[in-house]
This record gives C-alpha cells, structure tokens and sequence, in this order.
C-alpha cells in the first residue's frame, strides 16, 4: 500500500467527488440540523400535538438508512416506535394513526411514491423529504402531505447527511425524540473524525493500513442491536463504493446460532472464516452482557486479521455517526485500490433502464 498513490487515484477514478462529499459529512449535518424547525415549517406543530401509534418510514438504499438510524435512535429514548418499510406497499396492520416519513433523495423512487401514494388515499398524514421529483408534488396535491426539501447535486448514498439531519430535526421538532445532545460539541468531535481518516490528506490515516487487508480477504461486520444501523449502511457502502459483497452479525442473536459457524468445521469452498477480515463495531453503551459476549468473540476468533472500531462519543447517535464517517472512507479506498469508480452503479442504472421498459 505504501506505493500506491492514493492522491492520483482519486483524480482519475472519482469522477462525481465522493472524497469531497465524504469531508462535507459534517457541515451537511450542521445545516440539516438548523434547516428543519416550527419557524419555518408552522404544521410540525399541528404534528407535534397529534398522539400517533408510530412512524413508518418509507425508502430505499441510502435514503431508507435514516430510517433505520431513527428507529435505533427512538428504541433508546424515543416516545413512540419507528418501523421501516423497502417495499411498493404498507404492512396489514398499519392505519392512519401512523405517521408517514416519505424519504426518496431524487423524489422518484417508485418503491417510495407507490407506497405513499397508498397511504394517502387511506388517509395517512405524510411528510415528504427529497430533492424534488414526484413525491415533492405530492405534497401540492393532497392537504395532508408536507414536504421539506433536501440538497440535490450528488449521489444518494453521499447525501446522507443531508437527509438524516432533516428527519433527525423533525422527530425533535415535533416532539418524538428529545433535544438532549449538545449538536455543536458533537459535530466539532465529528468533524476530528473526518480529518483522522481523510486517507488522501492525512499520511497517518488508519484507513491504509486495513484496507491493505480487506482488498484482497472476504469481509465480515459485527455488532451490538443498536449499532445494527452502521453495520447495514457499512455493507450498503461497501456493495455500492467498493463492489464488494460483506456480511453482518448481530449481538447478541447472531451468539445464538451463527457463532457456531464462525467455529467452523472445515473450509467452504466460497468461504473460509480463516481468511476473513472481521471489523467488530462497538461503543460505549452496550450491554454489560453484550461486551462479554464480544470478549469471548474476539478471544475465539479463527481469523488473525480483526479490527475494533469503536464509535466514539457520548451518545449513541454521536457513535453511529463515528461508524458513518469510518465506513465511507474505508469503502472509497476500498473502490479505488480495487480500480472501480466509486461513484459508479452501473447495475443499479441498468436495472432501472429495465424496469422503466416494463411499464
């Protein structure tokens, strides 16, 4: 790793600045944050004094992942549950008692629109978030559709923060989730993280070294319940910016059955948990029980080539965004010693060319 210039790299393969997208994490973040409130949006009110059986969070890809974060978020002290839904429809249960949280990056994801559109005509109350496109419209056709916009001009995935930050200051502005954090002490911390592991501008960065071993070894994820979230967009990163498959367990189901496959009984022709690269993400609120199971996990390991990282920080949404800034450098550098753009999502277009022909 030590010859390959990383710097040249970028410049040749990068082609939509993912490097740049990834520093910008943080002030994305920030505006996000300040963008979404009563002031500016009078029926977060009207929301906020609605008593609702949950939310359901409606999305795809990148733009579903705010919802998986919302929803770890709101198990720990959230007032009310969050569920969400990859899928053209609504589970059987649901009734407009549940509030609808649209999120689509370019606002015509056609899982997303036909699902909202669902909702709508039973009656749901939905707010849309996107850039624009036909869910944006919705909100002008239907009184109880609202919309805030989001940050176009890059690829889903990278918009991350955009997205998040607009839910997260909802579910706070309307009263789901408490305003306990002191955001601008988090994001300074945050915005460390960014620097440390900005492999292009930072010799020192810890992301050479273990790339060195995952570009050539299968990749494997392991974490507590509520870091699942991480692990999840981290195999997304990694399948879209890297082209590269990993796979995810869960403390403390996966000490359940799956850690007797981790034991082995000989090599698999297509997998040999030997040769694994295993990351175990952790932080510090797991369970006491937890950590002891993630003791007895690295203690027997059969790989040689495991790593913690750790999401740092003094609440739990502070260390999954840790684990996002760690993640997305690691699968940028991954894509651009594997010579792939990582940017580049050339099945998913082709996939959505074929569909749009089906119609």
């Amino acid at each position: 790793m030590a010859d390959i210039n990383f710097s040249e790299l970028a410049t040749s393969l990068d082609s939509e600045d993912m490097i740049g997208f990834t520093r910008a994490f943080v002030e994305d973040i920030r505006k996000g944050l300040r963008s979404v409130n009563q002031e500016r949006y009078p029926w977060m009110e009207e929301i906020g004094n609605t008593e609702w059986k949950g939310v359901i969070a409606l999305g795809m890809g990148g733009s579903a992942a705010g919802g998986d974060f919302l929803s770890a978020l709101c198990n720990l002290k959230g007032s009310i549950p969050v569920v969400v839904q990859r899928d053209y429809v609504l589970p059987s249960w649901w009734d407009e008692k549940w509030l609808i949280i649209s999120t689509s990056h370019s606002g015509n994801t056609e899982e997303a629109i036909a699902a909202t559109e669902i909702a709508l005509k039973l009656g749901a109350t939905v707010v849309v978030i996107s850039t624009g496109g036909i869910l944006s419209g919705l909100a002008e056709l239907h009184y109880n559709c609202y919309f805030i916009p989001s940050i176009g001009g890059q690829p889903p995935r990278s918009a991350f923060g955009h997205i998040f930050s607009r839910q997260l200051a909802l579910f706070r502005g309307i009263g789901i989730l408490p305003n306990d954090d002191d955001d601008e002490a988090m994001l300074q911390r945050l915005q460390l993280i960014v620097e440390d592991y900005d492999f292009i501008n930072n010799d020192d960065s810890d992301v050479v070294e273990l790339i060195s071993y995952m570009a050539s070894q299968p990749i494997a994820l392991l974490g507590p319940t509520e870091i699942m979230p991480a692990l999840n967009r981290f195999k997304n990163q990694l399948n879209e910016n890297s082209a590269r498959f990993a796979r995810i367990g869960i403390f403390p189901e996966m000490n359940h059955n799956e850690s007797v496959a981790w034991g082995g009984v000989g090599d698999d022709a297509d997998f040999s948990v030997g040769e694994n690269v295993i990351l175990f993400l952790t932080w510090n609120g797991m369970h006491s029980r937890v950590i002891k199971r993630l003791e007895w996990m690295i203690a027997h390991t059969p790989s040689d080539m495991a790593w913690r990282i750790h999401g740092e920080g003094e609440s739990l949404l502070e260390a999954l965004l840790h684990l996002c800034i760690v993640m997305d450098w690691l699968s940028i550098a991954l894509g651009l010693i594997h010579g792939k753009d990582p940017s580049a999502i050339g099945p998913i277009n082709s996939l959505k060319n074929f569909l749009a022909g089906q119609d």
